[in-house]
């Protein structure tokens, strides 16, 4: 990404013009990541002041990590790693499938559908908080109670409007002649998706694996009402917990702040290719 192109400095030279580049990716630097240098730095030092930075650590220790281990961070860490685990694998697949649905199939009520969709992405998580754990503790037809289950934390983030959205956007610019054609050759309709339709969306994959992720890591209400102990709970309740307990120090909360921030950085980087050529797509098709 070219800063200087956005803010007209592309065509400036000289002595000056290289000064004030430098000045402004210092600053852009210093925003964006120096947060996360200090987290990075503090989590491994001992002596903590939360009023000083620096960019080393006063005195190098992995106490603050050992510590976390006494707090059970490593199982809410797992915890975590199990939900978004199987909730993006199903949240990807369900969303997959439906933009198929919406976006090669034509039925009645589809407009009503992609209203529904949209409703669910503008009502805030504390509005359905109360019929959700009424539903969780009976599952409708089946008659299940899934609270105190990894099952309560996974269903609900299995679809998501935001992804149904943008894996539909994406078909829909996948041209219908490369259906047509594997159709005369004799491919069937799960052949067709498997093999056409799946792989050339693989940049749109690869934003909402991205934005899916997020979302399900940073989940904290529906954790909250699945759990009924702790041993359930996932790092963004562990966090809040431990920052409450006057016992933790702050270098053990720091500890478990860069445990929770890692991954999110780790899936970004991970799927940045796609990311970044889902986003462009998007952007040279509209």
């Amino acid at each position: 990404m070219r800063f200087d192109s956005a803010l007209g400095l592309e065509s400036r030279r000289g002595p000056l013009a290289t000064a004030g580049k430098v000045i402004i990716y210092a600053l852009m630097v210093a925003v964006f990541t120096g947060p996360l240098v200090g987290l990075l730095i503090s989590a491994f030092n001992k002596t903590l002041d939360p009023t000083s930075f620096s960019f080393w650590p006063d005195e190098f220790t992995f106490e603050n990590f050992l510590q976390a281990q006494d707090k059970n961070v490593y199982l809410y860490l797992l915890n975590s790693f199990i939900v978004v685990g199987f909730g993006l694998l199903l949240q990807m697949l369900v969303s997959v499938f439906a933009a198929y649905s919406l976006a090669r199939k034509k039925f009645r009520g589809m407009t009503v559908v992609m209203l529904l969709m949209l409703a669910t992405m503008m009502l805030p998580e504390e509005i359905i908080a109360i019929p959700l754990s009424l539903v969780l503790a009976d599952l409708p037809l089946l008659h299940l109670n899934l609270i105190g289950t990894y099952a309560g934390m996974i269903l609900p983030v299995g679809a998501w409007g935001f992804s149904i959205l943008v894996m539909t956007e994406f078909m829909k610019e996948v041209p219908v002649e490369l259906e047509e054609a594997a159709r005369i050759d004799g491919a069937g309709e799960l052949r067709i998706f498997a093999t056409i339709i799946v792989p050339l969306c693989r940049p749109a994959l690869g934003v909402i694996g991205v934005f899916g992720f997020t979302m399900i890591w940073d989940q904290y209400l529906l954790p909250l009402i699945v759990a009924p102990t702790s041993d359930m709970w996932t790092l963004p309740i562990a966090l809040r917990s431990l920052r409450s307990d006057e016992e933790v120090g702050i270098g053990v909360l720091l500890a478990a702040s860069l445990l929770a921030l890692l991954p999110s950085i780790i899936a970004f980087l991970a799927f940045q290719r796609q990311f970044m050529r889902g986003l462009t797509s998007g952007a040279i098709k509209g």
